[in-house]
C-alpha cells in the first residue's frame, strides 16, 4: 500500500519537477488519502464493479443528431444525476459510479499529456501553411485536427499500430497516474479532448482498448451539448463539460487536471478560481456545491512528428477530398468570393546545391570545432557544413544542365579554411578531378562550417585568405546535386507554370525566372564562366543525374527547350520545355497519393530534396522540427539568406 502511495507521488513530481509548481485554490495542500489505496492491491477491472446500466446511453451528439430541444427553445435545467452526465460520455455502455462513492475527479487531456499527438512539421511546411493546416476554416473537411486521418497515420498506421497498442507513443508517466486513478476507490477517472465526437469516437476506442486503459468517462467535444448549449470554443467545452461533473459529484472534494498546453493551464486555473469564488461567495443560488480543492498540472510537451513522406501524402489526400468539394454544385452555388478554394501543395525553393550526406557533414562539423575558440557559447554557434551553393534560388534550366541534372554526382575535397570575422567558418574546396565541370554562384566552392548568430552565409564568398590544409587533413567526399525546399498550401492559379511556382515570393520570381544572365562562376569544360554554352559543355565528371525541370521561355539558341523533364514528364523543345515530375500534370486532375514519393527518388515533389532538419523514420519522436532557429528554421526568408 505505501508502495504504491509511493510510487504514485514520484510519477507526479516527475511530471511537475521541471515545471513551475501546481497552483492549489484553497489553503489545504492536496494529499490522497491512504485509505483510499486499500483496494489498489486487487486485480478485479474497473468495469466489473460498476456494473453496465441496463439499457443503452446516448452519447451528447447521438442525443442531438435524434432530436433533443429545437433550436428557438431555450432547455430546461436538467438535475445533476450520473445519467444527465454520461451523456457527455462516448462510453454509452457502461455506468458511472454512484455521487456518494466519489471524493476525487482526476481528468487527463489526450494530444501531447497522454498520447504524443504528431504535429504539422516546421521542417516541411512554410508558418502560414501550419496555419492553414491548423485551422477548421480553411479546409472544408476540417484540417488537422478533425480528420481523424492524420492521427490514424501515426505511426506506421492504425492497423499495425493497434497490434502493438502504438507503442512508444504514450507519455508512460501518464499512464502510470491513470492506472493509480483507476485503482483508486474514491476517484472518477476522466479523459477529456477537444477532438470531435463525430470524427474520432471509434479511433478514440481502439487506442484507449489497445493500451488496456480504463476510464469512468471519455469526453470528446460533441456538435452541441446534452443541453443544446452550443460551444464558443475547445476551452468552453471542457469547461461546461468539468462544470457538469462537479455539479453532479457534489462530494468531491478535490479536481485534478492534467493539461500540457500553458494557455489551457491558464484557463483551467482562471475557471476553478472563479468557480471557487462562486461557491464561496454571498449569492445563495450560486453557491450549488461548496468550493472543491482545485489543482492543474502542466505537463512537458512531448510533441512528434509524423514520417515526411506520410504526412505529404495525407495532406494530399486532405485537399484532394476538399477540391473534390469544392467542385460540386452546392459550393459553386455560392457568391465567387464566399466560394471556396481550390488548393494545392507547392514547394518553395530557397536554394539550389551540391548536398553532402549526414557522415561527411560531422567530419566537417568536427573540422570546424578544431577553428572555433573554446570560449565561444554554444548558443551563439548554428553549425552548417551541408551543401555547396550552386545558386540561390530555383536553378534555371541551364545552369542545371551544365551540372548534371538533380541527383548529379561529383566528389570534392577540402584544400583550404578560413573564418571571416570571427563569425563564419568555412571550407575551400576542388574538384576531383581537378578539371571537372561545377556551378557555383560563390567566386570559388567552398562550404560554410559554422556560423554565428547574426551572420549569414553570403559573406563567406568575401572570404579572400585561406589557410592551406595539409594532405593528411584533405578531406574528400561525394555530393548530390540537390535543392533546399519547404512545402507550402496555396490556392490554385492556372495561369502559373510550374516554374513560377517555386517561388512564394512573386517579386523573386519575376527578377529570376529565366534570368541566366547574371554574375554566376561555371567552370571547366568548354564554356569557361560563360554559361550560355549549353549543351555544348561536356558532363565528363557528373553522374547518374536525370536532368533538370523545363525552363522557362528560354529563347537561347544554344539549348532545347528546358532541360528533359523528369519521368514521363513534359517535351524536350520549343518555349516552356517540359515540366518535369510525372507525367507533366495541369488542369483539374485528382492527384494520388502515389504522387508523393520519398527523397531521392525523382517525381513527386522533386529529387534529392533537402528539408530544414532531416526527419528520421517512423516511430518515437520522428522528428522534432528545428525551425525556430535563429536565421534559419521556418521563419526565415531563405531567398535572402543567401
Amino acid at each position: 500500500m505505501l508502495t504504491v502511495l509511493h510510487k504514485h507521488l514520484t510519477a507526479r513530481a516527475l511530471i511537475s519537477s521541471t515545471l513551475r509548481p501546481p497552483l492549489v485554490f484553497t489553503s489545504r495542500v492536496f494529499t490522497l488519502p491512504i485509505s483510499s489505496y486499500a483496494h489498489a492491491n486487487t486485480n478485479t477491472p474497473r468495469s466489473q464493479r460498476r456494473p453496465p446500466l441496463p439499457l443503452t446511453m446516448a452519447s451528447a451528439y447521438a442525443a442531438f443528431s435524434k432530436g433533443g430541444y429545437s433550436q428557438q427553445t431555450a432547455p430546461p435545467t436538467p438535475s445533476p444525476t450520473v445519467t444527465a452526465l454520461n451523456r457527455w460520455s462516448i462510453l454509452t455502455n457502461t455506468q458511472l459510479p454512484a455521487v456518494d462513492t466519489i471524493k476525487a475527479l482526476h481528468v487527463y487531456d489526450f494530444d501531447n499529456t497522454l498520447f504524443k499527438t504528431p504535429l504539422p512539421n516546421p521542417a516541411l511546411w512554410v508558418g502560414t501553411t501550419i496555419g492553414t493546416l491548423s485551422s477548421q476554416d480553411t479546409l472544408i473537411n476540417g484540417g488537422w485536427w478533425h480528420d481523424s486521418r492524420i492521427l490514424a497515420a501515426t505511426g506506421d498506421g492504425a492497423d499495425a499500430e493497434e497490434k502493438r497498442a502504438w507503442d512508444g507513443w504514450w507519455n508512460e508517466k501518464i499512464v502510470e497516474l491513470i492506472t493509480l486513478s483507476t485503482k483508486q476507490k474514491d476517484a472518477l477517472c476522466v479523459l477529456l479532448t477537444g477532438r470531435s465526437e463525430r470524427g474520432f469516437s471509434d479511433l478514440f476506442k481502439r487506442m484507449i482498448k489497445s493500451k488496456g486503459l480504463e476510464f469512468d468517462m471519455i469526453g470528446l467535444k460533441p456538435a452541441v451539448s446534452p443541453t443544446n448549449q452550443h460551444f464558443k470554443s475547445t476551452m468552453h467545452f471542457k469547461q461546461l463539460f468539468l462544470e457538469a461533473m462537479m455539479e453532479t459529484y457534489k462530494n468531491a472534494e478535490e479536481i485534478r487536471i492534467y493539461e500540457d498546453r500553458p494557455k489551457h493551464v491558464k484557463g483551467f486555473r482562471d475557471f476553478m478560481a472563479d468557480y471557487n469564488r462562486r461557491q464561496n461567495g454571498p449569492t445563495p443560488h450560486l453557491r450549488t456545491r461548496g468550493p472543491i480543492n482545485a489543482e492543474v498540472v502542466q505537463v512537458a510537451d512531448m510533441t512528434t512528428t509524423l514520417d515526411p513522406v506520410a504526412e505529404v501524402a495525407e495532406v494530399q489526400h486532405m485537399i484532394n477530398l476538399h477540391n473534390e468539394a469544392v467542385s460540386k454544385p452546392q459550393q459553386q452555388a455560392q457568391p465567387p468570393h464566399m466560394r471556396p478554394k481550390r488548393l494545392v501543395i507547392k514547394k518553395t525553393v530557397f536554394f539550389t546545391g551540391y548536398m553532402l550526406d549526414k557522415q561527411d557533414t560531422t567530419e566537417l562539423i568536427k573540422m570546424a570545432k578544431a577553428q572555433i575558440p573554446a570560449g565561444m557559447p554554444d548558443h551563439e554557434l548554428k553549425f552548417h557544413a551541408n551543401n555547396i551553393l550552386i545558386c540561390p534560388r530555383p536553378c534555371p534550366a541551364s545552369i542545371l544542365d551544365k551540372v548534371g541534372g538533380m541527383g548529379a554526382k561529383m566528389k570534392w575535397e577540402v584544400t583550404g579554411t578560413a573564418c571571416y570575422e570571427n563569425s563564419i567558418w568555412a571550407a575551400c574546396l576542388r574538384p576531383l578531378p581537378p578539371n571537372a565541370k561545377f556551378h557555383t554562384d560563390n567566386p570559388s566552392p567552398l562550404v560554410v562550417l559554422a556560423l554565428r548568430k547574426g551572420a549569414r552565409p553570403v559573406d563567406a564568398g568575401k572570404i579572400q585568405n585561406w589557410q592551406p590544409v595539409s594532405a593528411d587533413r584533405a578531406l574528400s567526399f561525394e555530393t548530390t546535386v540537390g535543392e533546399k525546399v519547404i512545402l507550402r498550401i496555396e490556392a490554385e492559379d492556372p495561369r502559373e507554370d510550374e516554374y513560377e511556382s517555386l517561388f512564394a515570393n512573386k517579386g523573386a520570381k519575376r527578377k529570376h525566372a529565366g534570368d541566366e544572365v547574371g554574375a554566376q562562376h561555371t567552370h571547366g569544360g568548354q564554356g569557361g564562366q560563360n554559361h550560355r554554352g549549353g549543351r555544348n559543355e561536356r558532363r565528363d565528371f557528373h553522374s547518374g543525374g536525370r536532368g533538370g525541370r523545363g525552363g522557362n521561355n528560354n529563347n537561347n539558341n544554344n539549348f532545347r527547350g528546358g532541360g528533359r523533364g523528369g519521368r514521363n514528364g513534359g517535351q524536350r523543345g520549343n518555349g516552356k520545355g517540359g515540366r518535369g515530375g510525372r507525367g507533366g500534370g495541369g488542369g483539374h486532375g485528382y492527384r494520388s497519393l502515389d504522387d508523393v514519393e520519398p527523397r531521392n527518388q525523382q517525381g513527386g515533389y522533386g529529387t534529392a530534396v533537402e528539408y530544414d532538419e532531416p526527419t528520421t523514420s517512423p516511430g518515437f519522436q520522428q522528428g522534432r522540427a528545428g525551425g525556430a532557429a535563429y536565421n534559419g528554421g521556418n521563419n526565415a526568408d531563405l531567398q535572402n539568406y543567401y
